[in-house]
């Protein structure tokens, strides 16, 4: 039933293919400015398509199906592109912070895979407060890595090094977000291998 929830959830999933067209072209200043201000906008739908679900009393199968599987593409989308685009790099290490970006992809395909066959055993797997701030974190480091190409001037100096700000902050959040994911991951796997024979 296309609710007024479910509408905004399916608006995520609509914009993503503009989304990844303005991340395509990493030296793209405005492009990455108006990549920022469609993710906003993503996140904002995200929380009030759950939020007008509750109040309203329209959560339906549509929406519980849809929105984890909007937000999940989404996180997906932004980590790929900005990876084949070469912005998960920073100082000293490179890119090696890619491999916070795949953590966080691995888990999500385990998480809703281990969902899926506890569904199957009627178990339900409720959502941790960790994992909320696991997302939390994940959400703030893919905008703010975004706003760091679009605002390539705003800098600090570190000694000699001048460190783009939000830039810096989307990768440390970025391995904030993959701790916690190993964190939420293993409990996740805990509680499904007491339904595994």
């Amino acid at each position: 039933m296309l609710t007024v929830p479910n509408l905004l959830t399916l608006s995520r999933i609509v914009a993503l293919p503009l989304l990844a067209f303005l991340l395509w072209w990493p030296k793209w200043e405005l492009g990455y400015g108006l990549a920022f201000g469609l993710y906003c906008l993503m996140g904002v739908t995200d929380y009030f398509d759950g939020y007008l679900a509750r109040s309203s009393g329209a959560v339906s199968r549509l929406g519980i199906f849809l929105d984890p599987i909007a937000d999940k593409i989404m996180v997906a989308t932004v980590i790929l592109v900005l990876t084949a685009q070469g912005v998960l790099t920073g100082p000293y290490v490179g890119d090696m912070h890619v491999i916070a970006g795949l953590i966080i992809l691995v888990r999500e395909i385990a998480v809703s895979g281990l969902r899926e066959f506890l569904g199957g055993l009627q178990v339900s797997v409720p959502v941790s407060r960790l994992a909320k701030w696991k997302t939390t974190f994940q959400l703030v480091s893919l905008g703010a890595l975004i706003l760091g190409r679009a605002l390539p001037h705003w800098n600090v100096m570190l000694g000699a090094l001048a460190v783009n700000v939000p830039h810096t902050v989307g990768l440390a959040t970025l391995w904030a977000a993959a701790v916690l994911t190993l964190v939420t991951g293993w409990d996740y796997l805990r509680v499904g291998l007491r339904h595994m024979d």
